[in-house]
């Protein structure tokens, strides 16, 4: 069949690909990455691109309008390579335009004791003191003689516990040992040695010639389902270096973990899985250490934070049952590694960890978070949200800790808006005119929505009265921006004119319809949280609300479709990416481990499929902001001021 050439614009990317392969695998080996929700089964109808020009056979796709078809798009998982081939990526098309949450609110939670700010004021002693996930230990052992002839190995460890109190017992494995006694005469005697300690004493990892105590560093990673973030961290002292994020490279084969577990159930599919995801961590690793001129020798410690079905593929252990009832995962804690075992570039005598979960869909990233907003350590109870297509939440306090997860789909991340990509993060509808406005992400012209735009976009038309309370569009209302399409019904909020693809952007009510369920998934599942510990939402003191929204999520928009519960504003905390905010700590800190594993223990994961209530608190909750409005008061309240 021979290889065929097939150039992805913008920017001229290549890839040269077997023929019969399909856009979608061309367009990730070129490096460029398409919206795929479906796993390329064809019917997300997200990997449009436009033929340009050469051979690529595809068929017809109802997921493609007449105009569409005629203007050359094809769907890139159906369309299949049979020459050299020039492909445009429409600007809906991409997902690199999205803005990954990088940051959180956690800098100060590891260090050294408290100190004086510039007020004078006491700063807060962090919460765990830095004893990093490796240490590197400079050291000067005295030359062998006749009055001090004991071992090498002996010499080598007189001289690290030396005034140090160190986990006990500590050990070298063989590979080591047959280094240390050339290596420490070349040396004359002063070496650098990296040192792990856990529950079973303290390792001596590698031995280096000189003095390289100054050389050691980590990097902590957040392994999302749709993005993956990492953390270059300078372990000696604590410092994060840089932050890198990118999309994980797994959306090939699906956006959510059901499509991907499903993939996984042939060995092929779980190899590729694990490849796709250590390749994303590593490219975002050599980015890190390559701008700043760090060798990967010089990574000795990484930590991972990640749900189950993440952790599960990272590893290449298969993922099969937790799809299946009892949903029981192989395991939770994963034993700390060498990162080379799973194929991560670092050094092969490094460390690597993985956050521990609770269950099958409550993860090691959900315990992170829970460490990170330190609600273990409180008498107040909390709720801690994490919103993405696996809806995780906890509530407790330090005497307890509930958990259960909700599956809120991919509305929160933008999708089922036909218009697909994220961009628009803000809107707001006038009453009189329904004239709509918004804000992008960026300040760019629009493409599509993101999911706090979304958000936004319902509680408008909820509060004008362009949809009703289940979140129907409504004809009646006489608006222009209703209207008919080969989807059903649509709302144009961005006139093709004012968009940045010149195309409108439009959500349907498939999307709308949508975003009602997964709203209604998480308010009932928080719900049953509570009403499971005979309290209400009046008795939470504070509201967390983690996941990739950040710090775009309107709260008061959020409370009035009835995603959030309706309590003062102060109650809630925006915590940013906490699971990679709780990696970090794990890596920094052994005081954080022990507290994560506690932490892991004492939760007690619900299995919401179980609940003979939930069925119920769900179909309550479809309706906007909810079947029972005495739940909502301020938004009752509203209701009667502009209706």
């Amino acid at each position: 069949m021979g290889k065929c050439r097939v150039t992805f614009e913008p920017g001229d990317r290549e890839a040269l690909v077997e023929a019969g392969t399909d856009l979608l695998a061309a367009a990730v080996a070129a490096g460029v990455q398409l919206g795929n929700g479906c796993g390329g089964q064809g019917v997300c109808g997200e990997c449009r691109v436009v033929l340009a020009s050469g051979g690529v056979e595809a068929p017809a796709s109802e997921r493609l309008t007449g105009a569409e078809r005629q203007a050359g798009y094809v769907l890139a998982c159906r369309a299949k390579v049979t020459g050299d081939a020039r492909v445009e990526l429409p600007r809906e098309t991409r997902v690199d335009r999205e803005q990954i949450l990088t940051s959180d609110m956690f800098a100060q939670v590891v260090g050294g004791p408290e100190s004086l700010g510039s007020d004078g004021e006491v700063v807060r002693r962090a919460r765990f003191s830095l004893s990093p996930l490796t240490v590197k230990m400079a050291l000067t052992l005295p030359e062998p003689s006749i009055e001090d002839n004991i071992s090498d190995l002996e010499r080598l460890y007189r001289e690290i516990t030396r005034g140090r109190a160190l986990a006990l017992p500590l050990r070298c494995d063989l590979s080591t040992v047959r280094r240390l006694p050339r290596l420490a005469r070349q040396a004359a005697w002063s070496l650098t040695a990296t040192l792990s300690t856990g529950p079973a004493g303290t390792e001596v990892r590698q031995l280096e010639s000189g003095d390289c105590a100054d050389r050691n560093y980590g990097v902590a990673v957040d392994v999302g389902t749709t993005t993956v973030v990492a953390s270059l961290i300078e372990l000696q002292g604590g410092a994060t270096l840089g932050t890198v994020a990118t999309h994980n490279h797994q959306v090939l084969h699906g956006r959510d973990v059901i499509t991907r577990i499903i993939y996984a159930e042939t060995e092929e599919g779980l190899a590729r899985l694990q490849r796709s995801v250590v390749e994303t961590v590593n490219e975002l690793v050599e980015t890190l250490l390559v701008t700043r001129g760090i060798s990967f020798d010089q990574l000795t410690a990484v930590s991972l934070a990640g749900n189950s079905t993440m952790m599960h593929l990272l590893l290449r252990v298969e993922p099969f049952f937790l799809r299946r009832s009892p949903y029981v995962p192989v395991l939770n804690a994963p034993p700390p590694l060498s990162p080379v075992e799973v194929g991560l570039k670092a050094n092969p005598r490094g460390v690597m960890i993985c956050t521990p979960g609770v269950s099958s869909y409550v993860g090691g990233d959900i315990t992170a978070g829970v460490l990170a907003c330190g609600m273990d350590e409180t008498d107040d109870i909390a709720l801690l949200i994490d919103l993405g297509t696996n809806g995780e939440i906890v509530l407790g306090n330090r005497d307890w800790l509930v958990c259960c997860s909700a599956s809120a789909g991919t509305a929160f991340e933008g999708r089922g808006v036909r218009s697909g990509a994220r961009a628009v993060q803000r809107v707001a509808i006038a009453p009189q005119t329904t004239q709509v406005s918004w804000e992008t992400i960026g300040g760019e012209a629009p493409v599509g929505l993101c999911g706090s735009g979304f958000i936004d976009l319902m509680a408008e038309l909820f509060t004008v009265g362009l949809v009703d309370r289940q979140g129907i569009l409504r004809h009646d209302t006489g608006s222009s921006r209703i209207r008919g399409s080969d989807e059903g019904a649509e709302f144009v909020v961005v006139p093709g004119e004012a968009s940045a693809t010149g195309r409108d952007i439009t959500v349907t009510q498939a999307g709308l319809d949508n975003l009602v369920r997964a709203k209604a998934a998480i308010y009932s599942a928080a719900r049953i949280l509570v009403n499971k510990m005979g309290m209400s939402f009046d008795d939470v003191a504070r509201i967390y609300i983690g996941g990739g929204f950040g710090n775009y999520l309107d709260i008061d928009k959020a409370v009035r479709i009835g995603l959030l519960p309706d309590l003062p504003r102060s109650r809630f905390t925006f915590i940013g990416n906490s699971s990679l905010a709780g990696a970090r700590m794990a890596l920094l800190s052994a005081d954080a481990r022990v507290a994560m594993e506690r932490i892991a223990a004492r939760m007690t994961n619900i299995e919401l499929c179980a609940e003979p209530t939930y069925m119920q608190e769900y179909v309550g909750a479809l309706f906007l902001p909810h079947t029972d409005i005495d739940l909502f008061p301020t938004v009752r309240e509203r209701l009667r001021e502009t209706h």
